[in-house]
């Protein structure tokens, strides 16, 4: 039996304020926070760079997390990159791909900037690049992807849940569309992994990328990028840790994963990814799914009860909730929230400026939920909203 009250232990902070912000980051459970301490206190070394016992166990424990978070995606590990977060996983396989001039990018304008720039950036490069509008309420249908594929198509990058709506996408027939017409498929996941359940073999997309400090709990700095097929990409960083020999003036790089990982890795924040995996593991990411949602689409409805509010998105959403009070300006929503009833939300375009302009808005507030939020804070959120029509009426 789910007991959120029993997860709250692990989050110290959530004594102090509500928070409604996990689409921004996640809080970190203690279990996490203390491996990270182990790593300081008892066995700090660096990764694969020495001989001595200490350089070992960092070693080991590094590669055991690969484990843990591979087995948690159901990847392989040799395929599983950690990476800084999201963004960096992304532009690893933008500047890695071995593109063409005349090439062809299909995307969609639901994306955060992170997997939109680095694909608009291709286009000095002579890559094209189409993108496809979703509905009213953030959903893409694919068949308008499959529309705007040509025969120079060489990927799709689609974020799995939008961070702007919480609208879930359906990535499964969007990849199976794609592997038909021999296209590749990149799955920007950093709001889907830890929230909803991922199975990278059973999706068959090609690439994954997602940050540790979302629904997988961990610290910022971490993120993984999953490839499914290594040898295709020639990595972008190079550096100490990437290569197997050097010899006057060519060299011979280490396979994958070690070849996408150049220098000194986050060692502690991959450590504590790793246990805070294991920790959303021992929950069952199923039950963290039905709660989030259960807590999403409860706000969305009686958000959507009050008639000084605008609320966004579709009904069967993820843990996302964006809304306006017009009259007054998403930032000043979010600072009375914070000031009056310490709730933690996002304002602001959310790193989505072609969203906003689709919703005919500047910026939207962001509730968002993940495993710890409850009933009670739905409430407080809601009467808090609600008071507000004092100052627009």
């Amino acid at each position: 039996m789910y007991d959120v009250y029993a997860v709250r232990e692990d989050f110290p902070v959530l004594k102090e304020v509500v928070y409604l912000d996990s689409t921004a980051t996640t809080q970190t459970p203690v279990p996490a926070v203390e491996a990270m301490l182990e790593y300081f206190y008892r066995y700090a070394g660096n990764h694969g760079r020495g001989a001595h016992h200490l350089a070992r166990e960092t070693t080991n424990r590094y590669e055991d997390a690969r484990e843990t978070v591979a087995r948690f995606l159901n990847a392989d590990p040799s395929k599983t990159i950690f990476t800084k977060n999201t963004t960096d996983g992304i532009n690893l396989v933008a500047n890695s791909y071995p593109w063409e001039a005349g090439d062809h990018i299909v995307t969609t304008m639901l994306e955060h900037h992170s997997n939109l720039l680095p694909w608009l950036h291709l286009q000095k490069r002579g890559i094209n690049v189409t993108i496809v509008s979703p509905d009213r309420k953030g959903i893409i249908d694919p068949q308008m992807i499959e529309n705007a594929l040509t025969d120079r198509t060489k990927l799709i990058s689609v974020t799995h849940v939008s961070n702007v709506f919480g609208s879930v996408q359906d990535v499964s027939r969007i990849t199976k569309i794609a592997s038909r017409k021999g296209v590749k498929v990149l799955i920007d996941g950093a709001q889907s992994a830890g929230h909803i359940p991922v199975d990278l073999k059973a999706l068959g997309c090609d690439f994954f990328a997602t940050a540790g400090h979302k629904g997988l709990l961990g610290p910022q700095g971490t993120g993984v990028l999953y490839i499914k097929e290594p040898d295709l990409l020639d990595s972008a960083s190079l550096g100490g840790g990437t290569v197997s020999d050097v010899s006057g003036l060519a060299y011979t790089l280490e396979p994958s994963p070690a070849c996408f990982e150049a220098g000194t890795p986050n060692i502690p924040g991959v450590i504590g990814l790793a246990r805070a995996v294991e920790y959303v593991e021992k929950i069952g990411v199923s039950e963290i799914e039905k709660h989030e949602a259960k807590l999403s689409r409860q706000t969305a409805k009686r958000l959507l009860e009050l008639e000084h509010v605008e609320v966004y998105g579709p009904e069967n959403r993820a843990g996302v909730v964006p809304f306006n009070v017009p009259g007054l300006h998403a930032h000043d929503v979010s600072l009375i929230l914070d000031q009056t009833k310490k709730i933690c939300v996002r304002s602001g375009h959310h790193c989505a400026i072609p969203i906003a302009r689709f919703l005919e808005v500047e910026s939207t507030v962001r509730a968002s939920f993940a495993l710890y939020n409850t009933e009670e804070e739905v409430d407080i959120l809601v009467n808090a909203v609600n008071a507000l029509k004092a100052l627009v009426s």
